[in-house]
């Protein structure tokens, strides 16, 4: 899914990267931190949970509930978020 689908538009994981830094204040602010590990074909995204984030028992709903829910409703590619 890194490849460009036509000359001039974004790639999944482009568009995805994209939406991450526009998330990854929120989670800040609350002392976490996000990283896009990978998008594979079927359009899973791998992310990574770094600061307070990391065994936080919120972290779950964020990743469900915020970060999945706003990847899918922008980006329909998107099947599904995990963390590795």
């Amino acid at each position: 899914m890194a490849e460009p689908t036509a000359e001039g538009q974004k790639s999944v994981k482009e568009r995805v990267a994209e939406l991450i830094n526009a998330i990854r204040p929120a989670v800040q602010s609350d002392g976490g931190d996000i990283e896009l590990v990978d998008v594979d074909d079927q359009g899973v995204v791998q992310v990574r949970l770094h600061g307070a984030c990391v065994g936080c028992p919120s972290s779950t709903m964020t990743l469900a509930m915020g970060i999945e829910r706003n990847l899918k409703e922008r980006i329909p590619e998107v099947s599904e978020v995990v963390c590795v």
